[in-house]
């Protein structure tokens, strides 16, 4: 099973022209990949560079046999009246069994720019793994505070579902919004963190209870060599060297699942480099 994460800046390049076809093309070029997880996805931001359309439809006409699913963390309307969403998309050709977006905590912070955040939860059905959950969240940029409170809800997330999984809820109907969904503990939790692993929020994810903590897939790999990076490689705005932020990490029943971790440091189709994660 092949996931691929990338943060896509609204698929606009350091070139300047937003184009989801060149994003689709270049991802499904990097492997047989069975799950793209793509951050900052727009739809109606026609003032962003590159004057992005509606890419949630592009993305699903590029992507013909695949459910294309769509969580907006910002939803709502400019001065003209017009309809202006971002936030993460999960495309899939495996079977999808539960999809469920959870809104991030954004903690009052006077003065600090920040925005909503999230996560799009999609349960897919792999044919060697079983369910997966296919996490994909973008964490806060401006804020440690905000990054912290962000990556201990994500954990929750995680450990909530699997209490589901040890105690089940009753049955009901298949008819009814009672329908017991499914639970696995498979889990992979994959994005632009827009954080160093240095930082306590990272630290948060990957370390305290053994159950519920995530594991890194790099680290699992390549133990404590330093993982490449994936932003700032080659446009400096946003800081003065290049750093791993974009991870993929795995639930604790995955961990001996990891196969392989790849990214692309010559692509400046973003400006952020693709990650791509290899379980079996």
């Amino acid at each position: 099973m092949q996931i691929l994460s990338w943060n896509v800046q609204w698929c606009c390049g350091l070139d300047g022209v937003a184009d989801p076809a060149r994003i689709v093309r270049h991802a499904l070029g990097m492997g047989a990949v069975d799950v793209l997880c793509l951050q900052e996805v727009a739809v109606g931001h026609a003032g962003l560079a590159g004057a992005p359309g509606d890419q949630v439809a592009q993305l699903q006409a590029l992507l013909p046999g695949w459910q294309v699913f769509f969580a907006a963390t910002t939803d709502g309307f400019d001065a003209q009246g017009q309809r202006r969403s971002f936030g993460n998309v999960v495309a899939t050709r495996l079977p999808v069994a539960e999809v469920a977006p959870h809104r991030l905590p954004w903690r009052a912070e006077a003065g600090v720019v920040s925005m909503p955040r999230g996560c799009l939860v999609v349960t897919v059905r792999d044919p060697q793994l079983g369910l997966v959950r296919v996490m994909s969240t973008h964490l806060e940029y401006h804020s440690a505070t905000q990054r912290l409170a962000q990556a201990q809800a994500l954990t929750a997330i995680h450990a909530e579902a699997l209490a589901q999984c040890a105690a089940q809820p009753g049955s009901a109907p298949a008819a009814t919004p009672y329908t017991t969904p499914v639970h696995t503990p498979h889990a992979v939790l994959c994005g632009d963190f827009n954080m160093p692993s240095t930082e306590a929020a990272y630290a948060s994810l990957v370390a305290g209870d053994a159950a519920t903590r995530w594991h890194d897939s790099w680290a699992l790999l390549h133990g404590a060599a330093k993982q490449p990076a994936t932003f700032c490689m080659f446009d400096r705005t946003w800081g003065p060297e290049p750093v791993a932020c974009d991870f993929a990490l795995v639930s604790d029943s995955l961990r001996s699942h990891v196969r392989a971790w790849q990214t692309d440091s010559a692509t400046q189709l973003s400006d952020h480099q693709p990650v791509l994660l290899t379980l079996a």
